[in-house]
């Protein structure tokens, strides 16, 4: 153990930024307004992503700020019931807790309206950053909610900073969320300001779009957001799969077909999946057939995602994947 009981296996992957309570209509197909009631659902990508890796059988940590209200602490409990170390964890007295209304569309498509002015995971600072549990991440994996606004950004841009010293991996899923930023110019170009810090991107087809102002999903528009730190890049289709760049092979693998449901955590999901297995064997990032066993898991685990409402009830174990594998 490293000082603190932080785990110091180099299995670990560290997760940074909201965790949040989203609030989704007990009915789909309605507008916010149109709603006769709405349960409350954990998430947070960053959250969802430590979930999805505990839940397969990974080491999780998740680093953020929550407010010290009734619903922070559920959300701690939560990760914890989950398997997910809440040694990165803080709690802020003079703000709330994050809150989102999700529309679920009658596609299953999600539409927010964002409840932080401030939310404390706004709020956290470089100087409350647990540096030892950073230092002994195998994965660092944030997201760009983190970005919009000071003092969390400086906090974020201190985490990448001191988990690339000390050797691990970063990898980064944009989550677009246009609704929290200022002007789709500035979520462009806030995004893109830490490109060429990570190792690995995730971004989903609609972000692909945002980010390259092209309609066209296709080697030529991925090929613009490559760069040349990059170990990996991955594009998520949905139905459609995924697609995936690295130096030496690009290629695409196809989806499973599923009763699709509620699409939230899928992408999330995904992540969690392939961050797994980058731990268990990193030489997967340098063989192709390897790396397509590995997306085909991820995009099984993702598809399982959307067959249920919620992204925290819904995410898969192993077993339930390899059932889904097997039997297609």
């Amino acid at each position: 153990m490293a000082p603190n009981g932080v785990v110091s296996d180099k299995s670990l992957i560290v997760s940074f930024g909201e965790m949040l309570i989203d609030f989704v209509p007990t009915v789909s197909g309605v507008s916010l307004a149109e709603a006769p009631g709405f349960l409350k659902a954990p998430g947070g990508a960053p959250a969802n992503v430590a979930i999805a890796v505990s839940r397969l059988g990974g080491k999780a940590s998740f680093v953020g700020k929550l407010g010290d209200d009734e619903f922070g602490h559920m959300l701690a409990e939560i990760l914890k019931q989950n398997g997910v170390s809440g040694d990165g964890i803080l709690f802020d007295q003079g703000a709330r807790t994050a809150l989102a209304f999700v529309t679920l569309r009658a596609d299953g498509e999600r539409e927010f309206m964002f409840y932080r002015n401030p939310s404390a995971d706004m709020l956290l600072t470089p100087e409350e950053l647990n540096l030892d549990l950073i230092r002994s991440a195998k994965v660092f994996h944030y997201g760009s909610i983190s970005l919009i606004v000071e003092p969390c950004r400086s906090a974020h841009l201190k985490a990448m900073e001191v988990a690339k010293e000390s050797g691990a991996l970063l990898s980064y899923d944009p989550n677009l969320r246009l609704p929290l930023w200022p002007s789709a110019d500035e979520a462009r170009k806030q995004i893109l300001s830490i490109w060429d810090k990570a190792d690995i991107i995730k971004v989903s087809d609609v972000e692909l779009e945002f980010l390259t102002g092209s309609n066209k999903i296709d080697d030529e528009t991925a090929m613009k957001l490559w760069r040349p730190n990059l170990t990996l890049l991955l594009i998520t289709l949905g139905e459609k799969g995924s697609m995936y760049y690295t130096k030496y092979f690009h290629g695409s693998v196809d989806a499973f077909h599923v009763n699709t449901v509620d699409t939230t955590g899928a992408g999330d999901s995904f992540v969690g999946a392939l961050l797994c297995k980058i731990v268990e064997d990193p030489t997967i990032l340098e063989n192709e057939s390897k790396l397509r066993e590995v997306l085909k898991f991820a995009n099984a685990c993702g598809a399982i995602t959307t067959t249920k409402k919620g992204a925290i009830p819904a995410l898969p174990t192993e077993a339930e994947v390899l059932a889904l594998i097997n039997g297609a």
